[in-house]
């Protein structure tokens, strides 16, 4: 909790370097909703806010609880986020 509002942290079973590749994803799609809303291209801000989503399923912060899905389904999850996110 921080603020009174629950977070949900990054899935722990993620092995380090696919999480690293995942954050960097995740960065750079935030990156692109900056630029495409300092262009005023809402096209562009629509594409890298769905990345931004992505890429914070992959890495378990939205979506299904990681802690609810079996060891099989989290590693589903991330190895999907990092195809549709090319990382």
């Amino acid at each position: 909790m921080i603020g009174g509002r629950r977070w949900r942290a990054t899935d722990p079973e993620i092995p380090a370097d696919v999480a690293a590749r995942l954050r960097k994803a995740l960065m750079a799609a935030r990156a692109e909703v900056g630029r495409a809303l300092r262009a005023g291209d809402a096209s562009a801000e629509a594409g890298a806010r769905r990345r931004v989503h992505a890429a914070k399923v992959a890495l378990g912060e939205r979506g299904t609880p990681w802690w609810e899905q079996t060891p099989q389904q989290r590693r589903q999850r991330w190895e999907a986020g990092l195809a549709q996110l090319g990382a």
